[in-house]
């Protein structure tokens, strides 16, 4: 393959970050490159790709609008001129009483007073980790010299969810070896991780699920209904609840149906990763390629002009490559000028094919847009390979980290590909419309009765759709349901 082509087919399997990193570097290395301004045409000032007709045309329309920008800015000038504005003007207030030069926060009393270097240090777990958090929390502590030694190494050792990773046992022996004249005791890192316990999050720095949920409901507010019940549940009778014996925790717990539902509920509210909250990352937004829209009763596909800068040979530099007598540098500057121009050609290239995969995928798909997954149809890539008449690998590159906006949201062109699975009638269905029709059998289940997945291969055998229970389960998985022995729950 050549240089070019290779350029070509790796630009067409980027992402669109991906893409834009691409461009900013080959906008650092060759000077013959720049960004386009945003009232630019796609096609003005590129002069490989536009004829000079074009060109003298868009430079004319330029032309007549900046002589038409300035007529409005002078007539502008000379309104302006003919009003006389005064040096002062009269105002029902005063500077200080609309921006207070005192801190967020701080009242006017306490204003006359403030003295930044006497402030308190300001806590804000908005950009710390939970390792930070605890730590700051630990200095805040009084411990020993010891029992803070030993905080820290508790610390160190809790996860990222919240939980205390290694057992009380081993993080005593641990210490024993770091210092054998100390004897710490087993009972000593006990009481130092109950003291850990109490530190923020609720629930942090537990062995597992159950004492997490223990202290949650213990730091709860005493006037909650049924909170003793929850304490009782989570402490006493945590297996029967995971197991989901309900009618064996009514006869021990000695309270009601709906009561028990009231309970479960509570315990239910507590959170189950009380770390996880965090360490949340920042949330990383898509930017979809294409974007899809009904206009008059048709459906539009159009390249998202957003999604990569618009590039356009700099003329300033391609007209000096006839002035520049140096031959090395001569042939420099035709050297990049000719990079340059394989560099748009190959990011057109790129647009045309992402817009015409995506013409096709919308025109098989409008069952979906219109409807939802349930009319999602079987597709392949041969299938969009062949109408295009392009390689079925070119389509994948394609597809790839590609996104697509819809009214439904925004999806990667992959997600409109499925295997599918053979009707009673001789047609077929495609995997993500099955997945759509359990997952909507499952949401329409009794609570009390959940259906088992060889149940859901019944049903969807009846509306004529033939699948196995395995692969019920499978899409079941797919979709992060649990098996029905763990959807059981009081109505």
């Amino acid at each position: 393959m050549t240089p070019q082509l290779q350029q070509a087919i790796r630009l067409l399997q980027l992402s669109t970050l991906e893409l834009n990193t691409e461009i900013q570097d080959a906008l650092d290395s060759n000077m013959m490159l720049e960004v386009g301004e945003d009232n630019d045409s796609d096609k003005s000032s590129s002069t490989e790709v536009n004829s000079q007709a074009e060109e003298n045309t868009h430079s004319s329309q330029n032309e007549k609008q900046e002589s038409s920008n300035e007529s409005n800015l002078e007539a502008t000038s000379d309104i302006a001129a003919s009003d006389t504005m005064p040096d002062d003007l009269p105002v029902d207030t005063s500077w200080d009483d609309i921006y207070d030069s005192i801190l967020p926060g701080t009242t006017p009393a306490a204003a006359s007073s403030y003295n930044a270097d006497e402030q308190p240090e300001v806590y804000t777990s908005s950009s710390e980790s939970l390792h930070d958090r605890l730590r700051w929390q630990l200095k805040m502590t009084p411990f020993s010299e010891i029992d803070a030694a030993i905080a820290e190494v508790l610390v160190d050792e809790i996860n990222d969810d919240g939980f205390l990773q290694s057992s009380v046992e081993d993080i005593t022996a641990s210490l024993a070896e770091l210092d054998a004249e100390s004897e710490i005791e087993i009972d000593e890192v006990e009481a130092v991780l109950k003291q850990i316990q109490n530190f923020d999050p609720p629930g942090v720095g537990a062995r597992d699920l159950r004492e997490s949920l223990s202290i949650q409901l213990h730091r709860q507010a005493n006037d909650i209904d049924l909170r003793e019940y929850a304490i009782m549940l989570v402490d006493e009778y945590f297996d029967l609840l995971a197991n989901r014996e309900y009618s064996q925790l009514m006869r021990k717990m000695k309270i009601s149906e709906d009561d028990l539902k009231d309970v479960i509920q509570l315990v239910q509210s507590m959170n189950p990763r009380p770390g996880g909250q965090e360490n949340v990352n920042k949330a990383e937004y898509i930017v979809p390629d294409v974007t899809v829209k009904k206009v008059n009763n048709t459906w539009k596909v159009e390249l998202n002009s957003d999604a990569a800068p618009k590039l356009r040979i700099n003329s300033t530099y391609a007209n000096m490559i006839k002035d520049v007598k140096n031959s090395d540098d001569n042939s420099s500057m035709k050297d990049h000028l000719q990079e340059a121009r394989w560099f748009i050609k190959s990011l057109l290239s790129r647009n045309e094919t992402l817009l015409k995969v995506s013409h096709c995928i919308v025109e098989r798909q409008k069952e979906f847009l219109e409807h939802g997954e349930e009319a999602m149809k079987a597709l392949v890539l041969h299938d969009i390979a062949e109408a295009v008449d392009m390689h079925e690998s070119t389509i994948s590159r394609v597809t790839t980290k590609k996104y697509m906006h819809t009214p439904r949201g925004i999806f990667e062109l992959k997600y409109f590909f499925s295997s599918h699975v053979s009707t009673a009638s001789g047609g077929e269905c495609s995997a993500t419309a099955i997945r759509a029709l359990i997952k909507k059998l499952i949401a329409a289940e009794m609570p009390k009765k959940p259906l088992s997945d060889n149940k859901i291969a019944t049903i969807l055998e009846e509306q004529g759709i033939n699948v196995a229970r395995r692969t019920v389960a499978k899409y079941r998985e797919a979709l992060a349901i649990p098996p029905s022995n763990e959807r059981k729950r009081l109505a």
